[in-house]
C-alpha cells in the first residue's frame, strides 16, 4: 500500500471520524459523560495494557529460554504498544481499535499474520537477489594473525602454475578488416 494514502486516512481520516463520533454520542449523553468516558476508557486501557504487557514478556522470555526466537511475542509487544497509543488519544474510535488490539485472540491472529507476510517477503526478496536454497550458508574459517596469512600467501604463489605464451592478433585484425 503506498505511504501517502496511509497518512491521509491517518492523519485527517480518524480526527473526523473521532470528532463525528465525540459530537454524537456527545448529544446523547451529554457533555460531562462524555468526557468521564473518555478519560475512563484510557485509564482502563492503560491498566490492561500493563497485565498483558508483563504477560507478553514474560512468554518471550519463556520463548527465549526454550530456544524458540519470540517473533510472535514481538509482534505482540509492538500491537501493545499500539494499542496503548489508541488508548491514550481521547476519542471512541481510537479506543474501539486499542480494545480489539488488547483481545488476545485477534492479537494472535493479527500477529501469524504479520509474520506468514513478513516470511514471504523476505523469500521473495532473497529469490530477487538470486539467493537459492534455504536462508542458511554453510562455511569455515580460520582466523589468522598477519603473519600466518603471509606465510599461507606465499605457500599459494609458490603452488601456482603459469601458464606462458603469447597472443596471435593475426586472425582479429583479418576479421575486422573484411567486416
Amino acid at each position: 500500500m503506498p505511504i501517502l494514502p496511509l497518512f491521509l486516512v491517518i492523519f485527517i481520516g480518524v480526527p473526523l471520524i473521532e470528532i463525528y463520533l465525540l459530537i454524537e454520542v456527545g448529544s446523547a449523553i451529554g457533555a460531562l459523560p462524555t468526557v468521564l468516558a473518555v478519560v475512563f476508557t484510557a485509564v482502563l486501557g492503560v491498566t490492561l495494557i500493563r497485565i498483558q504487557g508483563f504477560s507478553t514478556i514474560q512468554k518471550a522470555q519463556k520463548s527465549m529460554a526454550q530456544g524458540i526466537p519470540p517473533a510472535k511475542e514481538m509482534f505482540e509487544g509492538i500491537m501493545l504498544l499500539f494499542a496503548a497509543i489508541c488508548l491514550l488519544m481521547p476519542g471512541f474510535f481510537t479506543d474501539a481499535v486499542g480494545f480489539l488490539l488488547l483481545l488476545p485472540p485477534f492479537r494472535t491472529f493479527l500477529a501469524s499474520l504479520l509474520i506468514s507476510s513478513a516470511v514471504l517477503k523476505s523469500r521473495f526478496s532473497h529469490a530477487n537477489r538470486g539467493f537459492s536454497g534455504g536462508d542458511y550458508f554453510e562455511g569455515e574459517y580460520e582466523d589468522l594473525t598477519p603473519e600466518q596469512q603471509h606465510e599461507r600467501n606465499k605457500e599459494r604463489l609458490q603452488h601456482q602454475h603459469i601458464i606462458e605464451g603469447s597472443v596471435d592478433s593475426s586472425d582479429d585484425s583479418s576479421d575486422a578488416a573484411s567486416k
